[in-house]
């Protein structure tokens, strides 16, 4: 079994390969009666793509999806939503010194060691290429929950963060990085073309925030709001941690300190903090749901590193081809995808159980 498939009541499923002809997404438990057509989705498909500036890879792809089923008269249908994006824009030739050896912090070995063998054109299923489809799939989440608004941003590229008493969310779409600060995303232009020109690359850190969402989405034990939402998270390539709330940094508070304290309130308690998040228990609280995602820097680079062949020799290998110097960038509108999947999962969860 190798769990390609996301979810419990809303759930999806990805396929395709990096090199291959198409990937896509089959997303079954969708509510009927929901309109959907491709304009529904482009959008977000168009913020994750690569080739649009030269701050991401140079591979230029279309992303244009196609609805195949579960759509009729443009609504769902309650049936299985099949979305297709094809490849257009594959070198396979600039992997054939990957089929060779392993790249250190790719899949490579780790893909051979549990199959036997494995496509090395671009990672095959490992490949950030993936992610397409989760975003498409995020966008049919998205209609799922109306009630909630998804933001996601770049807070910090290697160890340039951004300064948060500059933070303008109107700025997030208005520059390459998803940045809310125009200084830093000014001074994240420098850092980026320096370390493609160096053939290195960068980590980053993304933040994303649900408001809207009610109190009493989630489960008190094992489908906790906040591990499917840590879970689906780490799942995207690249992401070595995860946080929710204050995350780490509520461990060097104090009990007082890290209270979200309440007082009554119109509509339901009114909190003077959320450190929590959002989630308290494993259940929404109804404050802003908050997760903090951190991206490893691309392991595709062209500095010489060393490794062995499938045979096991010992050798180096230079990473060649079109690849992102720093792979969070593009990972924020997957982030937001991966956030709207899980609210529509939950939301769908607690209709099933709560009514």
């Amino acid at each position: 079994m190798s769990w390609n498939t996301f979810g419990r009541v809303f759930r999806f499923t990805t396929w395709g390969e990096s090199h291959g002809p198409a990937l896509g997404v089959v997303v079954d438990g969708c509510p009927p009666g929901i309109e959907l057509c491709e304009q529904h989705i482009q959008p977000f498909l168009d913020a994750r793509k690569p080739g649009k500036n030269r701050f991401t890879t140079q591979r230029r792809e279309a992303d244009e999806v196609r609805i195949l089923s579960g759509v009729f008269e443009g609504r769902t249908t309650g049936t299985p939503i099949s979305l297709m994006i094809e490849n257009t824009d594959q070198r396979s030739k600039d992997y054939s010194e990957v089929a060779k050896a392993y790249r250190p912090g790719h899949a490579d070995y780790t893909y051979d060691a549990k199959y036997g063998f494995r496509d090395y054109r671009g990672g095959g299923r490992s490949s950030a290429r993936e992610t397409a489809a989760r975003v498409a799939a995020g966008a049919i989440a998205r209609l799922v929950i109306p009630e909630v608004t998804i933001t996601g941003w770049a807070e910090a590229i290697g160890e340039h963060p951004i300064d948060y008493s500059r933070f303008d969310a109107g700025q997030i779409r208005e520059n390459p990085f998803f940045c809310p600060d125009a200084q830093a995303a000014a001074h994240w232009e420098s850092v980026i073309d320096e370390t493609r020109k160096a053939g290195s690359s960068l980590g980053a850190s993304v933040a994303c925030e649900a408001t809207g969402v009610p109190a009493g989405w989630g489960a008190p034990v094992y489908a906790k709001l906040d591990s499917e939402l840590a879970a689906a998270m780490v799942s995207i390539n690249a992401v070595k941690g995860v946080e929710i709330g204050d995350g780490f940094a509520a461990a060097r508070l104090s009990g007082e300190g890290n209270a979200d304290p309440m007082r009554p309130g119109e509509d339901g308690p009114e909190f003077s903090a959320n450190h929590a998040g959002g989630i308290a228990g494993g259940i929404s609280t109804g404050q802003p749901v908050v997760t903090r995602v951190a991206f490893k820097p691309t392991s595709s680079i062209l500095t010489p590193v060393e490794t062995i062949t499938s045979s096991g020799e010992a050798t180096e290998i230079r990473t060649k081809g079109r690849h992102d110097p720093c792979v969070g960038i593009r990972g924020v509108p997957v982030v937001e995808a991966m956030m709207a999947l899980v609210l529509a999962d939950q939301k769908l969860l607690h209709r099933a159980q709560c009514g």
